[in-house]
C-alpha cells in the first residue's frame, strides 16, 4: 500500500524531519514563499486539464491555503 500523500505531504519533499516548504521559509522568508505559493497555485490550475486533473486542482488549493496562511495568518 502506498501511503504517500502527493497533495498534502509528498514524501519526495521531505528530508529527515523537515519538509521543503518549511526549509524554504527558513531560507527565504515567509513573504517570498507566499509569492512562490501563489505562483505555484496558478501553475497547477493552468496544467490541470492536461496533466494530473483533480490532483493538480487539489495541489493548487493546497498552495493557495499555504499562501493565505503565510500572507494573512489564515488557514
Amino acid at each position: 500500500i502506498n501511503m504517500n500523500d502527493n497533495v498534502n505531504s509528498p514524501s519526495h519533499y521531505t528530508q529527515g524531519n523537515i519538509e521543503c516548504i518549511d526549509a524554504m521559509i527558513a531560507a527565504f522568508g515567509a513573504q517570498a514563499v507566499a509569492d512562490f505559493c501563489r505562483c505555484n497555485a496558478f501553475k497547477y490550475n493552468w496544467r490541470s486539464d492536461h496533466k494530473n486533473g483533480l490532483e493538480d486542482i487539489e495541489k493548487a488549493e493546497w498552495y493557495l491555503k499555504k499562501y493565505k496562511q503565510l500572507k494573512y495568518g489564515k488557514v
